[in-house]
Formats: structure tokens, C-alpha cells, sequence
């Protein structure tokens, strides 16, 4: 990380304005992933496929109670410059069967909206821990029957338990078995 910091001095060098806002977000960055893997939930974990590029990166989730336990899902997760006016860009690249979660990748998490009707959505008081966090209760406290994004899910769910279960478990033993 000794040349994230390099880059970051160089930037505040500079004078050009697109400079300076990565630059913002840059020093945004450094401090949330200290404080992100310090807080991290004893079920997940992150990987980055360039320690000095902190602005992508892939959460694990791996449920240790629920539907999905036993599970290993990994997020995309890509803080675009915008960053922290808008939420970073999160995309599940395990296949599972989830009402909240699409088959395409796709997830349904009020705090990943810029505008939500609920009142919880992106603000810029929000971190990268928050979305953490977030991800992993998508599998327990955050699990949404009522508003959910893959709705055939939701509605075996409704129409027998039974069924939903074995779905959820054709899916972990294809794709997300750890």
C-alpha cells in the first residue's frame, strides 16, 4: 500500500479537477478499508486482485445459519469515482437461489440505492462496512420474502417451504458449496 500513498501524494500535486476527485475518493478509500477489515463479520472475507487498486474487490460471504449456510458467495465490489456521493457497484458472481439476489447477479439492498422509497438508502455518511455488513444479512436479518427482486423465489417460498429449501440447496451444491 506504500504506492496507493505515493499515487495519492502525487495526485494532490496535481491541479487537474478529475485528479482531485479521485484523489478524494482515494483517501476515503484508505481509511474505510482499514476500518472495513477491522470490522469485518467473522464469516466473510475480501480479496483484492491488486492490493494497490482499492477500489474493486471481492467479498466472500459464507452463511453460518440460514437457508444458505454452508455457502460461499462471492460480491463484486467496484467504489467508482464518484464515490461517496453515489454507492459503490455490487454484483453477486455466485448463481444461488435467493429472492433479494437474481440469478443474473443483481441485488436488492436498500442501502445500494442512491434514492430508496424507504428512507435507508445511499447517503454519503455511509461506508464500505455498511455494505459489508449489508451483504452479509441478505442471508439472515436482511432476507426480504415481501419486496423481493427475484420473485419466482418469493413466491415458491410462499407456496411451500419444502420446495424453496431444495431449490436453495440444488443451487449451493452446483455453485456455492464451499
Amino acid at each position: 500500500m506504500i504506492t496507493l500513498s505515493q499515487r495519492i501524494k502525487k495526485q494532490q500535486d496535481d491541479t487537474n479537477t478529475s485528479t482531485t476527485r479521485i484523489s478524494i475518493r482515494d483517501k476515503l478509500l484508505t481509511r474505510e478499508v482499514q476500518e472495513m477489515a477491522q470490522l469485518l463479520p467473522s464469516n466473510c472475507s475480501v480479496h483484492y486482485d491488486d492490493v494497490d487498486e482499492l477500489s474493486a474487490f471481492t467479498l466472500t460471504v459464507s452463511p453460518i445459519e440460514g437457508y444458505w449456510k454452508g455457502g460461499a458467495f462471492k460480491f463484486s465490489i467496484n467504489v467508482t469515482e464518484e464515490y461517496n456521493m453515489v454507492p459503490p457497484q455490487v454484483k453477486c458472481l455466485t448463481k444461488l437461489w435467493h429472492p433479494n439476489i437474481s440469478e443474473t447477479g443483481d441485488v436488492c439492498l436498500s442501502l445500494l440505492r442512491q434514492h430508496s422509497v424507504d428512507g435507508l438508502g445511499w447517503s454519503p455518511i455511509r461506508r464500505l462496512k455498511d455494505v459489508v455488513w449489508g451483504l452479509n444479512a441478505l442471508f439472515t436479518d436482511l432476507l426480504n420474502f415481501d419486496d423481493p427482486l427475484n420473485m419466482e423465489a418469493a413466491e415458491m417460498y410462499f407456496k411451500s417451504k419444502e420446495m424453496f429449501i431444495t431449490k436453495v440447496n440444488e443451487y449451493l451444491s452446483l455453485y456455492g458449496a464451499e
